[in-house]
């Protein structure tokens, strides 16, 4: 078992765990520690607790201190350094005629590397790219290459429901969301409605989907024979929102009805 807490570098980043080497920190508190990729700047989101081995990535890393106020003008002076390389970037990327759209640039907070992300159809030859970029800011140089999820997730915007984009405020990773989240919802499989800003399918149809099954587990199966008040009929759709059956009856009509208003229920024979 390990005592931990967990640390984001980004609002609606993966959160990561590292050792508090008897640091006591609390949810909000900025704290320095070495990642893979250097010293890294990030913000407590997960107070300490106890996880099993499974849980961390081993070695787990320890926090090296709690942020000072210097440490924080250095991740403002950081971004003001990011803004700059961007642009700087754009011009070596129109000069080599490369085909790929720039995202974003990230300083990790030591300034022992530059990260640029960017976006494009294929696979890019950057190598005249990224020794153009190291001549110029005198540093390690990453291009890392994103889909159009990250892309979303990075630069943000307003989704069809009107709020901003759940990825860019607080999803911290992706999981994976299907067509048959869809169709389980009774949602429209027109692509251009359920298709986020992205592109890709809306990661909000995975938030349901758990209680979709759960209901529908509970409710009379499509094809099950029940007994209503106007009498037997077979069930031939499910409304979970509003917690109804569609039932055809004996006589072909077709009604809406409560689930508690079912009084008996029958497995279909036929």
């Amino acid at each position: 078992m390990y005592q931990v807490i967990g640390v984001r570098f980004k609002k609606a980043g993966k959160i990561y765990y590292f050792d508090p080497d008897g640091i006591k920190l609390e949810p909000g508190d900025a704290v320095i520690v070495e990642t893979a990729r250097g010293i890294e700047y990030g913000n407590v989101v997960v107070p300490e607790k106890t996880v099993s081995e499974d849980q961390v990535v081993l070695p787990l890393k320890k926090v090296l201190r709690k942020a000072t106020e210097e440490d924080k003008e250095k991740v403002l002076e950081n971004k003001q350094k990011e803004k700059a390389a961007f642009k700087i970037c754009l011009e070596k990327i129109e000069a080599h005629s490369l085909p790929m759209k720039l995202v974003d640039v990230e300083y990790t907070f030591d300034n022992s590397k530059i990260i640029f992300y960017f976006t494009a159809d294929g696979r890019i030859d950057f190598r005249e790219l990224v020794k153009d970029l190291a001549s110029v800011f005198r540093t390690r140089i990453e291009l890392r290459q994103i889909g159009v999820r990250d892309e979303a997730k990075m630069i943000g915007g307003i989704a069809s429901c009107g709020r901003v984009l759940c990825c860019h405020s607080f999803l911290g990773e992706f999981e994976p969301v299907s067509i048959k989240m869809a169709k389980e919802q009774n949602l429209s499989l027109n692509p251009t409605k359920i298709s986020g800003i992205c592109g890709r399918l809306m990661c909000c149809l995975k938030f349901e989907t758990d209680t979709y099954e759960i209901i529908k587990e509970e409710m009379p199966k499509v094809g099950s024979i029940v007994t209503t008040e106007e009498g037997d009929g077979r069930v031939i759709s499910q409304n979970v929102t509003k917690n109804t059956l569609t039932v055809e009856l004996e006589d072909k009509r077709i009604i809406e009805v409560e689930q508690g208003e079912i009084r008996e229920l029958e497995d279909d024979q036929a």
